[in-house]
């Protein structure tokens, strides 16, 4: 009772109240708002309507590639939006991706097997493969879904009249050309794609004025096809007489549409050898080897234009890999060509007949048997294969020659 109590420290008990409550208040208001250490703040999501807005802005624009890219980001965004694929698809074709679009085609089906346009487009894209058979079951697919369909049948005519091309058509396959093209253009008067396809129809049929008529009108709906530009031009090359300016120029608007392409350069170099301007006609030749050093065809334009420049060492180097095959400069690897009639046997015989001018005249003479044995049909090939040997055998090399040989075209 004796003990003495200890003093009250109301200073220490103040101190202790004040961390209690400051905890509480970290507790209750601070913490909630502070988020989880280590993990990502999370950021705006963007809709994918905004991806399909820019997609179609950048395909009116002929801004395919880029157009490419941003579906797929909208498809990423909304995977299972079958529109998207199908949007996909027909630009992969504009940008001449066609494998890639027919796999775009074909995904768009694994979401819905009825649509119709996707067995369309897959049809198109498998046509512009030269998958000639499995095209064709597409695209009659497509037409049992949806027999007005205006772009299927438009992809049918060009279809047709492919095959008739190619010798793969039955008889009146180039009447039902006609007649599909026609019915294209009256169900989708208003689609780049019929008018394309009656124009490539009635191009093909040698009605070229009328031909003329219909990609013009394609132009002024869809003006960033490439490829409609180079039909224009090819029809303008094939008129009597020939609109070459109108050609080139039309070449001209392709080549800027895809700088990568290199048959705008190849037609334009044709058109400059179809008027004697070898010259000119070599430097876009070469532009077209820039762009494809793999393909022996541009090799093949490049070394018949140094032919007609009288450069045959140039020829020989080039028209080698057009035949033979072999690397490029560059190391492009070329798989030569098959000897075929048409184009690639004036490769082989203006080959053959550079080797001779340029005193080769162990392979001039093997290029002049494997023409005798492969091209008998061909008078001017036969005439050119034998003037090979003659030219070996002590004849005069700059003798005339130019006569028998194919123009370039």
């Amino acid at each position: 009772m004796l003990r003495r109590r200890k003093p009250v420290h109301y200073g220490r008990i103040l101190f202790l109240l004040a961390l209690i409550g400051g905890a509480v208040y970290v507790n209750q208001v601070i913490v909630p708002q502070t988020p989880p250490l280590f993990i990502p703040t999370p950021t705006p999501t963007r809709a994918p309507e905004s991806f399909i807005t820019d997609a179609e802005r950048l395909a009116s624009e002929g801004k395919y590639l880029q157009s490419v890219e941003m579906y797929k980001e909208a498809i990423s965004a909304a995977p299972d939006n079958v529109n998207n694929f199908i949007s996909l698809a027909r630009v992969q074709i504009f940008s001449q991706q066609f494998k890639e679009a027919q796999t775009s085609a074909e995904n768009a089906l694994l979401l819905n097997n009825n649509n119709a346009i996707a067995h369309a487009l897959r049809g198109w894209a498998l046509l512009l493969q030269e998958e000639y058979l499995p095209a064709e079951s597409s695209i009659k697919r497509a037409l049992e879904l949806d027999a007005n369909n205006g772009m299927a049948h438009a992809f049918y005519a060009e279809l047709l009249i492919r095959m008739s091309e190619a010798g793969l058509g039955a008889i009146g396959t180039v009447e039902k050309a006609i007649e599909e093209s026609r019915l294209a253009v009256s169900l989708a008067d208003d689609t780049m794609e019929a008018h394309r396809a009656r124009g490539i129809v009635l191009q093909s049929t040698s009605n070229y004025e009328a031909a003329i008529q219909e990609y013009l009108r394609a132009i002024q709906l869809n003006p960033n096809v490439p490829d409609v530009h180079l039909f224009l031009g090819n029809t303008y090359r094939s008129l009597d007489p020939p609109e070459l300016d109108k050609a080139v120029e039309q070449y001209t608007i392709a080549n800027a549409l895809n700088p990568s392409d290199p048959r705008p350069d190849t037609f334009i170099a044709r058109t400059y050898a179809n008027i004697g301007e070898f010259r000119k006609a070599a430097q876009y030749a070469e532009q077209a080897v820039s762009d494809a050093p793999e393909d022996p065809f541009m090799w093949g334009t490049l070394g018949t234009m140094h032919y007609r420049l009288g450069e045959f060492g140039s020829a020989i180097e080039a028209l080698r890999l057009a035949v033979r095959g072999g690397t490029a400069p560059n190391g492009a690897v070329v798989k030569g060509l098959p000897l075929d009639y048409g184009r690639i046997l004036e490769y082989y015989y203006l080959y053959g007949l550079a080797l001779a001018k340029a005193g080769q005249c162990n392979e001039a003479v093997e290029i002049s048997q494997i023409i005798i044995q492969g091209a008998s049909a061909d008078e001017i090939a036969m005439y050119n294969a034998q003037a090979m040997v003659t030219i070996c055998q002590g004849g005069d090399p700059n003798a005339p020659t130019a006569t028998p040989e194919a123009p370039a075209q």
